[in-house]
């Protein structure tokens, strides 16, 4: 397993950490009165010694300190401001709805346990419970302060609920990580930090803001970092201890003053490498394979590294070199509009079938100054991120450097996920591929194995839907009926759901399909992926898909079934598809007149559509068969003229004849498309031109290419072939391996 490895230097890391006792407590926050004691014996003499230290001075201390230390000034806050009004004018309405939804929910005075309810008399139920514990609509509460002409009351409302978790915790009246849903998690905790880190230095100026009542908020943090320390002693997989460890590294910066603050940097950046090493795969993917998550770690880790930055501290090579590979994975993912692919839980936005990346990749360009991220880049960062900016990088983004990206199709080999690019032009075709699973946390995994999504002149033709664990049909969304997948009968990929302990509305499947990638080819003139899984294996149906993208033309999947029984076999495809000519002709169209085509090049029975929040999807079947393929064009079209003409028996797919090559084919079932000096062969036995024959010790899948006095022959087959080529003047023999070409020179 992953997560064994380097075991030994992770455990002699663990009892090292372990051994360090704290002077803070975990459980109980400091009296202000008593944070001088706490202080490194140096600092204590910069403040002139314990014994003259005031709530005055100590506090006029930390507010020099965060100045300098924080990812902005606070004396500018004011400037700030009017800088974020200006240049974020839509955001105003979003902060006040949320800062007014949670104030009118809970009390300043808040209950941090369940059962309660809300101010309205309803129940609070364990997803609200879980914000409540973040604190993220308390920025918005902070915000609504300044848009309010700095209405006290909204201040004094962030002081009251900070002190209210304080009487909790004393009252041991707060939920626990055994109740499910532990204020103190990691997870939770962490978002908290980071939320009233932002919220101090935006209050740091204010009258309002006592020294008592800065002072207090230091010593509640300083409580969470001593929590974060102890409870964190050794490394968990997941990016629940990653966001506690972030949040624990930036308050050993931005209290280093403190004498446990070398053992809270120790521990959190030795973790936070671990988690950087095992969970950023070799490829640059992050292990939950989701967008969603991939982006979250980069903000967890960019928080540290902007700090360690700013206080001059140095971070490893395996910090900035990890980290940069987390932005360069987005720039190989994205589709030509520059948004990207919906990988399992994304749950930014129910429902969106893109993923905006642009607002992380405008934070890598800031970072690495790299045009290919400038490329995706806004000349703007999100709402959010303009407060964990400085100066200079704001100043950046009026100058950025673009440059197209340089690749085209590329693979992640550990994470599973292929990329068929065309280009970068808006109108380019791109296909993603799903063929992963991470073997030790799939939580996040939806029943999508060799699922795949496709975008062609602007428009995904081939969707994959976001979620939201709180929407009632989260766990269909997550299953295999809304994915473009094959599926036998009435099997889903996903099996045996089940709910988080908390009740948040998160769930996961206990079994998913195990899958295996067989072959990954590009070229000139094709891109080939070949794959299976397991997941009908219970049935006793063996199963696989291929599919080889047509530069730059269209793509065919051919899914592959093999039982000692007859099954119902099925394709699912997604998108508003009309029954053109059903089953062999699928159409979905768009507003610019452009659309897409699925048309069978085998027979098929029947097709069904059916649909769920505004999402349409088309099941193909053929039935009662042991051993079937479909073999399955997508042909995206720019305009009508360009589709696939439905009112020909026989019509060519760009270009392409479809089973009239001139080569003489050999097969129980051969099926081919031919276009020039190319073609594409299915379930072939033997071929012959002009003198030429080539032979297979079985029926395979062929690509030919027939250049001059060049012959190229390509397998497209999930097996191995034994190939036998023949001419007046010779005979030669070849193991074709899936994917792997030969090429034949003659005159």
């Amino acid at each position: 397993m992953k997560y064994l490895k380097n075991s030994l230097i992770a455990l002699s890391c663990v009892i090292s950490m372990s051994s360090y006792a704290q002077n803070i407590a975990a459980e109980k926050v400091i009296a202000n009165n008593k944070l001088v004691d706490y202080l490194k014996p140096d600092v204590q003499q910069v403040l002139g010694g314990v014994n003259t230290v005031t709530d005055t001075k100590l506090a006029q201390y930390f507010r020099d300190k965060f100045s300098e230390r924080y990812f902005y000034n606070w004396k500018n806050n004011d400037a700030r401001f009017k800088a974020y009004e200006s240049s974020y004018p839509d955001a105003k309405n979003g902060h006040i709805e949320r800062a007014l939804d949670h104030m009118g929910k809970y009390p300043a005075v808040a209950h941090w346990k369940l059962p309660y309810t809300y101010q309205n008399g309803e129940a609070v139920n364990a997803y609200a419970m879980r914000h409540l514990a973040r604190q993220h609509k308390m920025v918005d509460v902070a915000m609504y302060y300044n848009y309010q002409n700095k209405n006290p009351a909204y201040l004094s409302y962030f002081k009251n609920q900070l002190k209210s978790l304080n009487t909790a915790l004393e009252a041991n009246k707060y939920e626990t990580i055994e109740d499910g849903n532990g204020t103190y998690e990691a997870f939770r905790s962490g978002y908290r930090i980071l939320n009233w880190l932002e919220i101090h230095n935006m209050f740091l100026g204010e009258k309002e803001y006592s020294d008592e009542d800065q002072l207090t908020t230091i010593a509640t943090l300083l409580q969470h970092a001593s929590n974060l320390y102890e409870s964190n002693t050794e490394f968990v997989p997941g990016n629940h201890q990653t966001r506690g460890m972030s949040a624990l590294a930036m308050l050993s910066i931005l209290f280093k003053d403190f004498k446990d603050s070398d053992k809270w940097n120790e521990r959190a950046m030795t973790i936070l490498e671990q988690h950087l090493s095992k969970e950023i795969n070799a490829d640059g993917f992050q292990f939950e394979r989701t967008v969603h998550y991939h982006i979250s770690d980069i903000d967890t880790y960019y928080y540290v590294y902007q700090l360690a930055k700013n206080s001059n501290i140095k971070v490893g090579e395996v910090w900035e070199n990890k980290l940069k590979s987390l932005f360069t994975t987005l720039t190989k993912i994205g589709f030509p509009d520059k948004s990207a692919p919906v990988f399992s839980d994304d749950t930014n936005e129910p429902w969106a079938e893109k993923n905006d990346i642009s607002g992380a990749l405008t934070l890598g360009y800031l970072l690495f100054s790299d045009p290919e991220m400038g490329y995706f880049a806004n000349n703007h960062v999100e709402s959010d991120m303009f407060w964990f900016l400085n100066d200079a990088q704001l100043k950046m983004l009026s100058n950025l450097e673009k440059k197209t990206p340089q690749f085209t199709s590329v693979d992640f080999p550990e994470t599973g996920y292929y990329i068929m690019r065309q280009g970068w032009n808006k109108d380019d075709k791109m296909m993603a591929i799903s063929n992963g699973l991470d073997p030790d946390k799939p939580d996040h995994q939806h029943g999508d194995m060799l699922g795949i999504q496709a975008m062609a002149n602007g428009q995904v033709i081939l969707p994959n839907y976001q979620v939201r664990y709180s929407l009632k049909d989260y766990e269909f969304f997550k299953n295999s009926m809304v994915k473009n997948v094959a599926l036998v009968d009435n099997e889903l990929q996903g099996k045996e759901y089940g709910g988080n302990q908390g009740g948040s509305g998160f769930g996961k499947f206990k079994t998913l399909p195990h899958p295996k990638t067989i072959a990954w080819k590009t070229n000139k003139d094709l891109d080939l992926f070949i794959g299976s899984h397991d997941g009908f294996e219970n049935i006793g149906v063996n199963y696989s898909r291929q599919v080889i993208y047509l530069k730059d033309d269209f793509w065919i999947v051919k899914d592959n079934f093999t039982a000692d029984k007859p099954h119902t076999y099925k394709q699912v495809w997604q998108g508003h598809y009309s029954k053109e000519l059903a089953p062999k002709l699928l159409r979905s169209s768009f507003n610019d007149g452009s659309g897409s085509d699925i048309y069978q090049l085998t027979a098929t029975d029947s097709v069904l559509t059916s649909g769920a929040r505004g999402k349409e999807w088309a099941v193909v079947s053929k039935n009662n068969n042991s051993a079937y393929s479909f073999i399955t064009a997508i042909v995206p079209f720019k305009k009508f003229e360009d589709r696939i003409d439905e009112e020909i028996s026989n019509p060519k797919i760009k270009g392409w004849e479809v089973n009239s090559s001139k080569w003489t084919s050999e097969g129980a079932q051969v099926n081919s498309l031919s276009k020039e000096n190319i073609s594409v062969f299915f379930s072939v036995k033997k071929l012959r031109l002009n003198g030429i024959q080539i032979s297979f010790s079985e029926e395979g899948d062929v690509f030919i290419k027939l250049d001059k006095n060049k012959l190229t022959i390509q397998s497209l087959s999930k097996n191995e072939l034994q190939m036998t080529f023949t001419t007046k003047k010779t005979t030669k023999k070849a193991l074709l391996k899936p994917g792997e070409s030969v090429e034949y020179d003659f005159k």
